[in-house]
């Protein structure tokens, strides 16, 4: 099937760090599927990370991150001839499509988002900014802007998508059937951090990258956290909600091993330096042709910003497209040329004279 039948699809990442397992097993494995089915926009957020990053160390670092971003992806084997990469404040017609959309929602519908209070919560914010309670129809803008049939996201943000459904209906119903209404694709799984107390998080200090080389894994795998009433290796341990036995069914192949390593520490015979160390191998294992892959395109120097800058060029063309519909849509083109060419007219004749 050729990309011009294939249905679009939307997905990305703030540049705030590299990726990290939790990253991988949450929803960038996906990728891998979606861009054998899909045509792909892999959108570089970082004017969704302003929402809660707006300082000027985190934006001088946007560039560097947005490299390691795309580099982590290229090493879980995405293809780059089959995805779009974009920078989302190059592409400068989303601010307008943003402007535009804004219209056709209320301050009371975006305030009753939970995830904008979380997501002030966690910024430690006390009062909410107005481009954080914008920041879904920003996001409405990136979903429609490529006319995006699918968009992969959380549980928690389900209901984003949802209000770009509403708003791309209520644009449709009120001007022209312009945009397909997207649908979520809610992906599952998050993955415990290292300390065994919140979820793989690069800001909590818990996280394995994909970046990460062989010793930084045995390292960050022999400070993880396990059952903390196991003081000796002949005591009795548990495995359920184990981080280290939770990763092991994870990114382990080897079931029998793994079994066999359960048994024995739900028994007191085997001590915990075994079961990370076994860990620390299978993650290795695991992480090996990541790092083979993302060797072979650091080696391409200029490479990566070649991606990146492509990406965004097609990107902006799409934008321009249904930035083109949208104001023929509602008349604002119409407006525009009905002036402009009274006014080019009256200068001819000015000129003529």
């Amino acid at each position: 099937m050729s990309d011009t039948a294939r249905k679009r699809i939307l997905t990305g990442d703030r540049p705030t760090g590299k990726l990290h397992l939790g990253h991988f097993i949450g929803s960038h494995r996906n990728r891998l599927r979606f861009q054998e089915q899909y045509e792909c926009f892999f959108l570089i957020a970082d004017l969704h990370m302003l929402t809660t990053k707006p300082d000027k160390e985190s934006i001088e670092h946007i560039a560097e991150i947005a490299r390691l971003i795309v580099l982590d992806h290229l090493a879980i084997g995405i293809d780059p001839a089959k995805v779009t990469f974009y920078l989302q404040s190059a592409v400068h017609e989303v601010y307008e499509l943003q402007l535009l959309l804004s219209s056709l929602v209320t301050v009371e519908r975006l305030q009753q988002l939970p995830t904008i209070k979380d997501m002030a919560a966690a910024a430690g914010l006390d009062q909410i900014p107005y481009n954080l309670l914008g920041y879904p129809v920003l996001q409405t803008a990136d979903i429609l802007m490529p006319r995006a049939n699918l968009v992969p996201v959380g549980k928690d943000n389900e209901s984003h998508v949802e209000l770009a459904r509403q708003i791309a209906r209520r644009f449709n119903n009120a001007y022209a059937d312009v945009f397909p209404l997207p649908d979520p694709y809610v992906e599952g799984g998050t993955l415990i951090g290292t300390d065994g107390q919140a979820k793989m998080s690069k800001s909590l200090d818990n996280a394995i990258f994909l970046s990460d080389d062989a010793r930084t894994v045995e390292r960050r795998v022999m400070g993880m956290y396990t059952d903390p009433n196991r003081v000796r290796a002949d005591i009795p341990g548990t495995v359920e909600g184990n981080p280290v036995f939770i990763y092991h069914d994870t990114f382990n192949p080897n079931k029998v091993e793994v079994d066999d390593l359960k048994q024995r520490y739900r028994t007191g015979h085997v001590g915990d330096v075994e079961v990370k160390e076994k860990l620390a191998a299978a993650l290795n294992h695991f992480l090996e042709p990541m790092r083979e892959r993302r060797a072979h395109y650091e080696a391409q120097t200029g490479f990566v910003d070649e991606l990146i800058y492509n990406g965004t060029q097609r990107a902006r063309e799409e934008a321009r497209q249904t930035l083109s519909a949208v104001k023929k849509a509602m008349g604002l083109s119409g407006a525009w040329n009905r002036i402009s060419r009274a006014a080019e007219k009256r200068l001819k004749k000015q000129e003529s004279a």
